[in-house]
């Protein structure tokens, strides 16, 4: 593992200008990486596409659905197959505005469930909303320990915003195994 200091710019001719000012101060170029970072959702790990394999917010409206659906659906399909069997006789319309009471039901309870989800029942994770990583240019610099406060300050000297150390992969003359979704791990003073 290497010790990686990064930072995030708004477009690639600060990221080259501060490639360069690590370059003057003496890390080699090969030690240097700049890459582009996508906005949050757009990094097509799913084969339709976003970073999850689910929206955190949406809870867990599923269990919502079906509670939805047994309980405030079935007053809804009483209430919709009293009122239609009132109004007509025919059995398709009675069904039908059942099942569009329990439709409505479903659909309350999943969209309850999403409103307040992250609280149902007393748990809440954190994790479902971890820091996101803002999108821009990043240069990356692999360096030692004795160099990483010089490293954090030409970076942000050089306009560098979000300037964060990490312990990762370096190959090739790149940061191998950044991930996107993770939270930066910034440093005391240097966030």
């Amino acid at each position: 593992m290497s010790l990686i200091v990064a930072a995030r710019f708004e477009g690639f001719e600060a990221a080259h200008a501060a490639a360069e000012r690590l370059s003057s101060n003496g890390f080699p170029h090969w030690d240097i990486n700049t890459f582009y970072v996508n906005p949050a959702g757009e990094h097509g790990r799913y084969p339709l596409g976003g970073d999850r394999r689910s929206d955190p917010d949406s809870g867990r409206a599923d269990i919502g659905a079906f509670l939805g659906a047994g309980g405030v659906g079935a007053g809804f399909a009483v209430f919709g197959g009293f009122v239609m069997s009132e109004i007509s006789e025919s059995t398709p319309l009675i069904l039908a505005a059942a099942g569009v009471g329990a439709y409505l039901g479903s659909l309350f309870g999943a969209l309850w469930v999403t409103g307040h989800g992250s609280t149902l029942h007393g748990h809440f994770n954190p994790d479902s909303h971890a820091e996101i990583r803002q999108a821009g240019v990043m240069v990356a610099v692999r360096t030692r320990p004795q160099r990483e406060m010089l490293a954090c300050r030409i970076l942000r000297d050089a306009g560098g915003a979000d300037v964060e150390h990490a312990n990762g992969r370096w190959r090739n003359n790149h940061w191998e195994d950044f991930d996107p979704l993770a939270p930066p791990q910034r440093e005391v003073g240097f966030g």
